[in-house]
């Protein structure tokens, strides 16, 4: 006998329950009609959206969603739909995946393991189920499983105890680098200990500061992969099993290779800018383009995620701007072809110079002078984004956002931040990389020394240690909670890690004020890593 069952990786959005429902149909009309599947897998809770965080604390919300499903429900006939839901069982929240079977719920399964760690926070709504979820699907008994059920011993296992001769594992598993190798290492040790072939889906797609990326497959029961679905992109594929009495046996399907380093995580932030604007109504973005190399990046990574004609970007020129900076930023403009506009900001800084000329007369320029600058752009790239409906794209990166290298309400303010995840050394690392594919950013300004020119002749290691030396020191304290003295034992000078050190603890409160981005390493900042803002440990 054979068996057939879709894999759908698709992008939902949070909270609209209507929309996601009307995908789930079509998805699987097509699955049936098409691909002749006998069943269809949608990710973890597809018909809320991943993550619905607070949305699960608010009845109406859940009433919408228990109407959606038995609508679907009704309407599917033919194929078997399994998708994910948050799900009210006798008053209580469980995250929960439901068979659909001609015309009703078949039969539904409640998560077991309910993660509490990084981004997630699901044991502050849900319950955790106990019991395994094992359905007959053309004779062959089907187990159900939801994330991070796969992740540590028991509910997969549980379920092959259950009679399952074939698991499946809705998913909404967010991206960060290296995330695809760890899911198929943990279900690869699941599958040793339970012996079935498993079919693993995915979420694709971005949610505010995160990005799903998809990259479903299928294991048989040895592990042996036998079908991987593509990074960051939308697919519905079937998966061909035969059924004897050795066994459930997945046919090999396509497989296609997982991204690099570098080009996963330029997909993950133009998936993310993508789904971020178009989810949110925006009509494109806008950003301040100084001939530096992070709005060059950013420039770039907008138009890639939403064509040319929706980016448009600025010029805005001080006193201390080098003419190849407004030389390099034109040429990076036309190169991409976006709408661009030129600025200056010498008279309205002159006017706040004069404006403050008693208050601050006997005083010396300091850094004052220098966020002033910051925030005469920051006015006007905001009013640009108000006018036109535009969201303002900040261009500053981790390294920048971790030492407060930024001014709040300048550099800082925005909508969107691209790069808030992003190293400055892996800044430079992506901007190569797109340049492989076509040269949009000039040479020298990948291999200009840094500067916010707010002063002259300021270069960034005049106030920071050099990138080469702080961002491995970032990497360890920030991503990796290591002390001082094991950043110092790693090789690194005290006096530097200690003020490394301080410029983060001491610049918590610009970063909690500074606007959401999109999260790529293991740690970032944001919902991720929450400190207190006043506090009195001293590292």
């Amino acid at each position: 006998m054979n068996l057939r069952i879709a894999i759908a990786q698709l992008d939902f959005l949070v909270g609209d329950v209507g929309g996601n429902a009307d995908r789930v149909l079509a998805a699987a009309v097509r699955a049936r009609d098409e691909l002749g599947a006998h069943a269809v897998v949608f990710p973890e809770l597809a018909l809320a959206g991943y993550p619905p965080d607070d949305l699960i604390l608010r009845p109406d919300f859940l009433t919408a969603v228990e109407t959606a499903l038995k609508v679907l429900a009704e309407r599917v006939r033919g194929i078997d739909v399994i998708v994910g839901f948050p799900e009210r069982h006798d008053g209580l929240p469980f995250n929960s995946a439901a068979v659909l079977r001609d015309g009703g719920i078949h039969k539904v399964y409640r998560k077991q393991i309910l993660p509490n760690y990084g981004v997630f926070d699901e044991k502050r709504h849900f319950l955790p189920g106990s019991a395994p979820c094992v359905f007959d699907l053309r004779g062959v008994p089907v187990g159900l499983t939801i994330c991070e059920d796969v992740w540590f011993p028991g509910p997969v296992e549980q379920a092959a105890a259950a009679g399952a001769r074939l698991v499946l594992n809705l998913n909404a598993s967010p991206f960060h680098v290296g995330k695809s190798v760890e899911r198929e290492h943990v279900v690869r040790e699941r599958i040793a200990a339970a012996r079935v072939p498993l079919v693993y889906t995915n979420l694709v797609g971005g949610q505010d500061e995160l990005v799903f990326d998809g990259g479903s497959f299928v294991m048989d029961a040895a592990g042996g992969l036998v079908y991987r679905a593509p990074q960051f992109g939308e697919t519905l594929d079937a998966v061909g099993f035969t059924v004897d009495e050795d066994g459930v046996n997945p046919l090999s399907a396509r497989l296609v290779e997982p991204m690099g380093e570098v080009e996963s995580v330029y997909a993950a932030l133009v998936t993310g800018i993508r789904d971020y604007v178009g989810k949110n109504g925006f009509r494109g973005a806008v950003l301040g383009l100084s001939g530096g190399i992070d709005s060059a990046l950013t420039l770039a990574l907008a138009v890639d995620a939403l064509g040319a004609d929706r980016v448009e970007a600025v010029l805005m020129p001080s006193r201390y701007t080098a003419d190849i900076s407004i030389e390099d930023a034109r040429q990076e403009a036309e190169t991409l072809a976006v709408a661009w506009h030129l600025i200056p900001i010498e008279p309205v800084f002159r006017s706040f110079l004069d404006l403050l000329a008693g208050p601050f007369a006997g005083a010396p320029a300091d850094v004052t002078e220098e966020n002033i600058q910051a925030r005469c752009r920051g006015v006007i790239l905001m009013a640009l984004s108000n006018k036109q409906g535009r969201i303002l794209l900040t261009t500053g990166n981790k390294s920048e956002m971790s030492v407060g290298y930024a001014t709040l309400y300048g550099d800082m303010a925005g909508g969107f931040a691209p790069l808030k995840d992003v190293s400055k050394l892996l800044v430079y690392r992506l901007a190569e990389y797109r340049n492989a594919v076509s040269a949009v950013i000039p040479p020298r300004v990948i291999e200009r020394p840094p500067s916010a020119e707010l002063r002259p002749d300021q270069k960034d290691e005049d106030s920071l240690p050099p990138y080469a030396v702080l961002d491995p020191i970032l990497a360890l304290y920030v991503e990796q909670d290591r002390s001082i003295a094991e950043i110092v034992a790693a090789g690194y000078p005290e006096d530097v890690v200690r003020r490394v050190v301080r410029l983060v603890d001491r610049n918590e409160y610009k970063r909690r004020q500074a606007p959401p981005g999109i999260k790529i390493t293991r740690r970032a900042f944001g919902r991720e890593r929450r400190y207190p803002i006043t506090c009195g440990f001293e590292p």
